[in-house]
Formats: structure tokens, C-alpha cells, sequence
């Protein structure tokens, strides 16, 4: 039974009760990276042999992730913290509107049914809360691998012509660096004739783990983490056991939850370059932060107001710009957070000014004037990472935080408040009705 499952089981319209003002004191675990084990899952259709994933979070996402495959013909079997997937029965190569619409990163699936069918039928992906993301960018990149693609109804209908029904290696530039097309072009070109060659590709961890699999598959694959990536397509792909990375935005957020509580916590496993951005203005802020190897100690006394900026990889996350703002709503000083990537990510500022954040709003940037206390109040998570941002600033609050909006929490924390509570924290998960 998945987390989902089990805590649907005890509350039916949950929401999180925070009692704030404690410092917290302790070791956090970070989970496996939710972006990743997403599109990894997806390389299970590039083979038919089995491809054996550890350290997968419990997460709604990777459960219907999971149901995508299974709908396809994979063979999907979870063991703790371990999915094998199975792609020898795969026969269907038309995704269901239904499990693509709820989750987008469904939407990866085009490439590796292309690769290996020579044809998908794929919906487009769901309206997204935080802003447009099209397909553009991955339906280009088909293209220029031959295959002939089309959009009606809603529907990506995409087939390679001719003999052997197999894509051909092309250059490829990207005229944004998607992390979404690098990845569904990388997952299309290892089965390719020829080269390919992917221009202004995303730099993202999740891209270079994606690189890892595929190589650890046979895969011919260089340059994965730089703007140029280079792919020599293979007849096949073997099946591959692979550890999936530490998830970097849940390690910024545990990292931020003991800033705004002014505490000092050790956060393990994290890989320092993956969050280098974030550790620089957390540093600025004045924080102490020391790596041992595994992970990072974390030592806040005082908070002073930064400016930040969301950009690409290796600039600072977006996922991590609503977290940041609770954090530096409680900063000395006047902080500028710009959001340079997504156009309705500030949804959060209305529900942290509810809580009593000074906060300005001009177009996409947010001027963030620090109070030295913030109030506890209904708030809702607006999504996943607002949600977060709640949770954070219900720590540091004065009195009760109820939290709606924790289906959004789920779909990419595993375990937050239990792991918050092992350090200190008051969170109850309660029913809302």
C-alpha cells in the first residue's frame, strides 16, 4: 500500500495542524529525487528487460506514474523502496487521457514509445497551477529525428515512416533549455540511427541522473550536465540496476525548515553541487553550513534579508523561490525575489501576508520586508511548493497554522511532517471536515 493510500485510509480531507515556535534539533533523511524517478520510470519502455530502481520515494506522483506504465503494458512490481519495471509486454502505444492530464510528467513517455514502437498516441499534458509549460520544444526534437507529428484533439499523435520504423540521429537545438524535452529527446535518441546532438540542453541534476540509467542500459550518452549533449543511438538496451539521487529540493526545504526556525540540523544525504545556489544564500543570510561527505550541518541564529533570482540549473531552483520567501519573511532587513520561470508562482504571497508577512507585489517580483513574528492562521497550498512554504512559515509562527492543500504536499514530500516531528517539530495530520 502506498503512503497515499494508507493516510487516505485514516483522513479523507486532510489538512496539517502546526504548532509553531520550536527549535528543532537533529538528523533529517532526504528522500529519493521525485523529478528523477519520474522520467527514469520511464526508460522501462526502451527495454525489455527489467529495470530495477532503489531509493524511489513513496510519493502519489510515482504511484501514477507507475499506473501510466502499467496502462502501456509494463510491468510495474514495488518492494519497499525498490520498483521493478519490466517493459517486455509492452504493446500500447497510446497513453490514457485521464492518467496523462493528472499527471505531467506522463508526458515522457512519447520519446521511449517512439524509440521502441515506432509510433505514440499521447495526450497533452493538464493545465499546470504555476504556469504554462508546452511541448513544443520535445515535439521539434522529434521532428527533427524524422518523425512525423501531429496535434489534433488534444492528442500528440507522433509515428516514424519507412522500413524499420526508427528514428534518425539530427541536431537539435533548444530554444529554451527544457528540462522535460532534454530528457524525452535523450530517451528518444538511444535507440536512434546515427548521432544526435541536443544544443542549450538543460544542465539539471535530473538530467545527468537520466544520462546515468541510459549508460548503465548501454546507452552511448556524453555531455549530460553541460549545454551539449551528444547521444550515438544503440539497436538495444539492456535491463539495469540504479539508485536514483537524493532529492535536492526536499534537501533545500529541510535546510530552510531550520533556518526559519533558527536551529541547527544535519540533513542527509546531499550532494553539495546539486544545491549550490541554495547553500550560497543560505550562507548570505547567515547561516553556517558545514559538508562532511554525506550530508550538511546547518547552524541559523540570525537571518539577514537577499535578493534572489530563479533561474536554470545551476541558478537558484524556482521550486525552491516559495520555501525561501517564508524564510526570508522572518529576515532582517527588505528582500527582491524575482520569478523568472514560471509566470503564477507567487500564489503563495496572499497566504503568508494572511499569516502576517510584509510582502509588495510588482509583476514577477515579490519585495519582502522581514517581521520579526509571524501569526498563525488558515493558509492554503496553492500547490506543491507553496504548500511547502507553508509548512515552513507554520514552524516559525506564533500559535496554530492549519495547512490545506496537502494533496499538493504529497505528490512530492514523503513523510515530511514525521520526519519534522523526529526533531522537533508539533505537525497533525487532522481532518478538515
Amino acid at each position: 500500500m502506498t503512503l497515499a493510500a494508507v493516510r487516505s485510509s485514516v483522513v479523507l480531507n486532510p489538512q496539517l495542524e502546526i504548532s509553531g515556535g520550536r527549535q528543532l534539533s537533529g538528523e533529517l533523511t532526504v528522500s529519493g529525487a521525485k523529478n528523477s524517478a519520474l522520467v527514469l520510470m520511464a526508460t522501462c519502455l526502451l527495454s525489455r528487460d527489467t529495470v530495477r530502481l532503489r531509493n524511489v520515494p513513496p510519493l502519489t506522483d510515482i504511484t501514477g506514474m507507475g499506473e501510466m506504465l502499467s496502462s502501456l503494458g509494463a510491468q510495474v512490481v514495488r518492494k519497499g523502496d525498490v520498483l521493478e519495471l519490466t517493459g517486455d509486454r509492452i504493446s500500447n502505444a497510446a497513453a490514457p487521457y485521464e492518467l496523462v492530464n493528472s499527471l505531467r510528467a506522463s508526458f515522457f513517455c512519447i520519446g521511449p514509445l517512439l524509440a521502441r514502437m515506432g509510433m505514440a498516441r499521447v495526450p497533452l499534458p493538464g493545465g499546470c497551477q504555476i504556469g504554462t509549460r508546452p511541448v513544443v520544444e520535445h515535439v521539434k526534437g522529434l521532428k527533427a529525428m524524422g518523425a512525423q507529428v501531429t496535434i489534433e484533439h488534444g492528442v500528440v499523435n507522433a509515428v516514424v515512416p519507412g522500413r524499420g520504423h526508427r528514428l534518425k540521429g539530427g541536431r537539435i537545438h533548444l530554444d529554451c533549455p527544457s528540462v522535460g524535452a532534454t530528457e524525452t529527446l535523450m530517451m528518444a535518441a538511444v535507440l536512434a540511427d546515427g548521432e544526435t546532438v541536443i544544443d542549450n540542453a538543460a544542465q539539471e541534476p535530473e538530467v545527468v541522473d537520466l544520462a546515468a540509467l541510459l549508460i548503465a542500459m548501454g546507452a552511448r550518452v556524453r555531455g549530460a550536465g553541460t549545454p551539449t549533449i551528444t547521444i550515438v543511438g544503440v539497436e538495444r538496451l539492456h535491463g539495469a540496476d540504479y539508485a536514483v539521487i537524493p532529492d535536492r529540493i526536499e534537501a533545500g526545504t529541510l535546510l530552510l525548515a531550520a533556518a526559519i526556525t533558527r536551529s541547527t540540523l544535519r540533513i542527509t544525504p546531499v550532494i553539495p553541487e546539486h544545491l549550490g545556489a541554495v547553500i550560497t544564500k543560505l550562507e548570505e543570510a547567515g547561516c553556517v553550513i558545514k559538508h562532511d561527505g554525506i550530508g550538511v550541518t546547518i547552524n541559523a541564529r540570525q537571518i539577514n534579508a537577499v535578493d534572489l533570482r530563479t533561474q536554470p540549473f545551476p541558478g537558484f531552483p524556482t521550486d525552491l523561490q516559495a520555501p525561501f520567501m517564508s524564510l526570508l519573511a522572518t529576515a532582517r532587513g527588505t528582500s527582491v525575489i524575482t520569478e523568472n520561470i514560471f509566470e503564477n508562482r507567487l500564489q503563495h504571497v496572499a497566504e503568508l501576508q494572511r499569516m502576517g508577512a510584509a510582502i509588495r507585489m510588482q509583476g514577477n517580483t515579490a519585495f519582502v520586508e522581514g517581521v520579526s513574528r509571524l501569526s498563525g492562521a488558515p493558509v492554503q497550498g496553492t500547490d506543491l511548493r507553496a504548500a511547502a512554504a507553508m509548512v515552513l512559515a507554520g514552524l516559525a509562527a506564533d500559535g496554530i497554522t492549519t495547512v490545506r492543500g496537502i494533496e499538493y504536499l504529497d505528490r512530492g514530500y514523503a513523510f515530511l511532517e514525521e520526519k519534522l516531528n523526529a526533531v522537533g517539530a508539533q505537525i497533525r495530520r487532522v481532518d478538515a471536515t
